[in-house]
């Protein structure tokens, strides 16, 4: 073969080559960008989303709808290339999303979870606006604490140290006096069981002053009805407003959508703060694109969110949930409401 023809070959496998590189060969960034929207009022596979049993519950009109974000955790150079061109995707270092040493399983496992306990929190939240009674329940026991293998998850706790348990607060205030290696009394039941137990307490490592039992109780409410979220295949922590929203709307003869498409986003703890979340953007985009027309926005996302918006999306700013529900309220009867 001649000096050209052997130019030309070793020109044609190296082409071959990067070709192949590019199309196969992943790169350390995952992709974001809008992904699927779910009206939480509606059904999926013909299951209502949120789902009330043993209570009075109401018609709603219009949607509630949640939003997410669409993580590609597999990305080569020319799928990278090409979502990033789009102008829908960003790309982002993959070890902000995987940590070094995970495995695709555990993060999706992290992401169930916290899906699951927003849930759990959202109908906590809920229920609190709604003045609904609470209990306390354990949900962690730190392993070699004071109250390990006295105390287990799941217990409910009636009364610590003299004083009677309805809230989280109370488990804090009823040890507030006390001192390590002072023996008190925790009425609990499990199973169904009422029991009391002894717990001395110790000291905890960040104070050597106060007794310390050990365990980690949660606020959960006490009704006589439940409440459950059948959606799978989403993760993360976002959705518990939109939760809230639509168990409150649910229960409520209030109708907060009030026959309009909204959507929304943002976490929520026990007591209805909500707090902020990432892939702002993106919801937006995705919420636009189904019809929203309304979008709530966590107070502290607000900046990101109103630097470019949709066309014709509203944006109101939320702090919790007391106020999601009355700017929803007062948008449906033409009020002002706080916007971003």
């Amino acid at each position: 073969m001649s000096r050209r023809g052997w130019t030309v070959l070793l020109s044609f496998l190296i082409v071959i080559t990067l070709g192949l590189v590019g199309a196969f060969v992943p790169v350390p960034f995952v992709a974001l960008g809008p992904g699927p929207t779910y009206d939480t009022l509606g059904a999926v596979n013909k299951t209502q989303i949120v789902q009330v049993d043993g209570a009075q519950t109401y018609e709603t009109t219009g949607q509630l709808r949640m939003t997410t974000v669409s993580l590609k955790r597999e990305v080569t150079l020319f799928s990278a290339f090409g979502l990033w061109v789009s102008g829908r995707y960003a790309l982002a270092p993959r070890e902000e999303y995987i940590k070094p040493g995970q495995t695709e399983e555990d993060v999706q496992q992290q992401n169930v979870k916290m899906f699951q306990d927003s849930q759990s929190d959202a109908e906590t939240a809920a229920m609190r606006h709604l003045k609904k009674p609470m209990k306390v329940v354990v949900a962690e026991v730190t392993s070699g604490a004071p109250a390990d293998k006295v105390i287990e998850p799941g217990d409910r706790l009636l009364n610590v140290n003299g004083r009677a348990i309805t809230q989280q607060d109370d488990v804090i205030a009823a040890i507030e006096n006390t001192r390590p290696g002072q023996p008190i009394q925790v009425a609990l039941q499990r199973g169904g069981q009422d029991k009391t137990v002894s717990v001395t307490l110790g000291k905890a490592p960040d104070d050597r002053v106060q007794g310390f039992m050990g365990i980690k109780g949660i606020d959960r409410p006490d009704v006589p009805f439940k409440t459950t979220i059948h959606l799978q295949d989403v993760g993360g922590p976002s959705a518990g407003l939109i939760f809230s929203l639509a168990i409150v709307d649910r229960l409520t003869p209030d109708d907060l959508a009030g026959g309009q498409p909204v959507a929304g986003t943002g976490e929520i703890d026990v007591k209805g703060n909500v707090g902020p979340i990432g892939g702002i953007g993106f919801k937006l985009v995705a919420a636009a694109e189904d019809g929203a027309k309304t979008f709530l926005v966590p107070a502290a996302n607000c900046a990101e969110a109103k630097a470019d918006p949709p066309p014709g999306l509203q944006l109101i700013k939320v702090e919790t949930l007391d106020g999601a529900v009355k700017a929803l309220e007062d948008r449906k009867a033409g009020r002002p409401v706080p916007g971003c």
